[in-house]
């Protein structure tokens, strides 16, 4: 059950949406399964969840600003990006899937994105109406096209009220599909 993970390091990206409360189980878990999590969180995922939550359960520091890097010859973000065996992105705002689609480097996690060679993961949650947007769509299928994968949002009842598609996936289901990358993932 743990084999994909055991050994691995998964930069878990967090954006700015109400489910990020949800990463800390998916932190938890990868941890349990044995792998070596390092969170990055965007300035609007800590309004959402305190970066110690998912320090403490990670066990490593969380990185939120890119501005705070730790002093040494190599940016942090590069060192994270070269680290990786995985970029796992739970949840994955409009905003996000959009700055990844763009090739936009303006926070610590899409440089992060920019300069990784490890597969990726995305599991977006968001409005059912950003969801189906057609730009939403459009940056969705860019980044299919470059090969990461992505959990589709669950249906369901969502935060701001509505009913449809776009709460994120069961944490189950974004963790085995993190593992089905990674055994795929040539060594």
């Amino acid at each position: 059950m743990s084999a994909p993970f055991a050994g691995k390091t998964v930069v878990l990206g967090v954006t700015g949406s109400i489910a990020a409360y949800k990463a800390a189980d998916i932190t938890g878990e990868l941890v349990r399964r044995g792998a070596a999590v390092h969170v990055v969180m965007t300035a609007a995922a800590a309004r959402f969840i305190a970066p110690m939550t998912l320090q403490t359960l990670s066990r490593n520091p969380v990185a939120v600003d890119l501005w705070e890097e730790e002093k040494g010859w190599q940016p942090g973000h590069i060192d994270l990006a070269d680290r990786a065996d995985l970029l796992l992105v739970a949840p994955a705002t409009a905003n996000c899937l959009a700055r990844f689609a763009h090739g936009l480097a303006d926070d610590l996690l899409a440089c992060i994105y920019l300069a990784t060679r490890a597969p990726v993961v995305l599991a977006p949650a968001m409005n059912t109406k950003m969801l189906e947007h057609p730009a939403t769509a459009a940056n969705l299928r860019v980044l299919s096209e470059r090969g990461h994968t992505v959990v589709d949002p669950a249906a369901g009842m969502l935060a701001c009220g509505y009913e449809g598609r776009g709460k994120l996936a069961l944490v189950d289901d974004v963790v085995a599909a993190a593992g089905r990358v990674l055994a795929e993932a040539p060594e």
